[in-house]
């Protein structure tokens, strides 16, 4: 039988855009996909950049506003890849118009833009018009297996859930200024940014929704040059003594305690300011017969405790999650040539396409989406409120 085509636009096309592309692009070529993929548009500001990116990865065509995606007939989703003060208005208005959604994480800059963007997904489900929340740490198959277990009761109940997320890209007091540190275009900093993640993961993995926290928040650097300044991580750039420097509006480090409504309790740290950590995505829960611990800096890894086991035989188990038996591996490479992080964006892919085909929600939701945007909304409360309980 033929298959049907997904006709994809991108509106953005920095890091996000780079990410999500490749994994439009590779997805079909290692998975049986119930759909065609055709990368038909990009949409970014300044013509010869988006030029460019169209060229470089692989998009037909362009568009220097993102409206004009939303009104061709030859586009059947929309790939928001964009700071997240855009997220609202291009998310809600391309359900509208009938395109299905995959937007990055986090869903909004508020939880006022969350709650709209989720409503209007809830109506488009009635034309079979679907939307998902980009967190690809779920597609990551070292934390889908940690899920497995999770899932199968080899932990028992669940006590602890740790989450730390820890880089060092800004910890330089000059690095410049980027969208990422204006609270107007970014939301919030390291705890929307990175936080966002352990927090829908946290969630995921145990199936429990954190109810409250108490929070902190802390801004290191106030201010950073403008000179030199660039649109995707970060970086230090060229800058000259003396330029004139931007106000930092949003966190540098976010640090909160949690409980969940299924009865566990949790810690959470993110910060850009930790010297030396590149990119250490850490989760451990705690559970009644079992314990499992993960680190991206050692993505192809869990540590598994069954405390079921003899006493004389218990001990942290190193599992190389490279199998052909785990998740979304056995299409890849044989046993030990591990993955890395942008097959999470391949695995994203994978995802989102089978369930437009079989006509059913792709996870995570809008409402998902939503109800970590009232996490991170309970946490800044919080943390205004010297660390005062606050409910979810």
């Amino acid at each position: 039988m033929s298959k049907q085509t997904l006709r994809v636009g991108m509106i953005g096309y920095a890091f996000m855009g780079a990410a999500h592309s490749q994994g439009w692009r590779n997805a079909p070529r290692f998975f049986d996909l119930p759909s065609r993929i055709e990368l038909t548009a990009v949409a970014g500001r300044n013509a010869d950049a988006v030029a460019a990116a169209a060229d470089q990865y692989g998009f037909a065509e362009t568009e220097t506003d993102w409206r004009a995606l939303l009104e061709r007939d030859d586009i059947d989703l929309i790939d928001i890849c964009t700071p997240g003060n855009l997220h609202a208005e291009i998310a809600v208005a391309a359900l509208r118009a009938g395109k299905h959604v995959l937007c990055e994480k986090p869903l909004a800059n508020t939880v006022e833009e969350a709650e709209q963007m989720a409503a209007a997904a809830r109506d488009a489900v009635s034309n079979d018009v679907y939307a998902m929340c980009g967190f690809t740490y779920r597609r990551t198959p070292a934390l889908a297996y940690a899920k497995q277990l999770i899932d199968d009761g080899r932990l028992g109940t669940i006590r602890h859930v740790r989450g730390q997320y820890l880089q060092d890209w800004l910890h330089d007091a000059d690095a410049p200024m980027t969208w990422r540190l204006d609270r107007s275009t970014s939301g919030s900093g390291a705890l929307g940014d990175i936080g966002a993640h352990l927090i829908d993961t946290t969630q995921w993995l145990t199936g429990q929704s954190i109810s409250g926290v108490s929070a902190l928040l802390e801004t290191f650097v106030t201010s950073r040059p403008l000179a030199g300044e660039r649109s995707g991580l970060g970086g230090h750039g060229d800058t000259s003594e003396g330029a004139p420097r931007g106000e930092v509006t949003v966190d540098d480090a976010a640090l909160f305690t949690a409980r969940f409504d299924g009865g566990a309790v949790g810690s959470f740290e993110a910060s850009r300011f930790a010297l030396g950590r590149k990119n250490a995505f850490r989760v451990e829960i705690n559970g009644t017969d079992g314990s499992v611990a993960f680190d991206f800096e050692d993505n192809n890894v869990i540590h598994f405790f069954d405390g079921r086991d003899p006493v004389s035989e218990q001990g942290f188990r190193r599992i190389l999650v490279t199998e052909p038996q785990h998740p979304y591996v056995s299409a890849w490479w044989p046993p030990g040539h591990g993955l890395g992080y942008e097959h999470g964006f391949t695995h994203q892919v994978v995802d989102l396409v089978t369930s437009l085909a079989e006509g059913r929600q792709p996870t995570p939701s809008f409402d998902d989406g939503l109800q970590v945007q009232q996490v991170l909304a309970a946490v800044e409360t919080s943390a205004g409120q010297s660390s005062a309980w606050t409910a979810v």
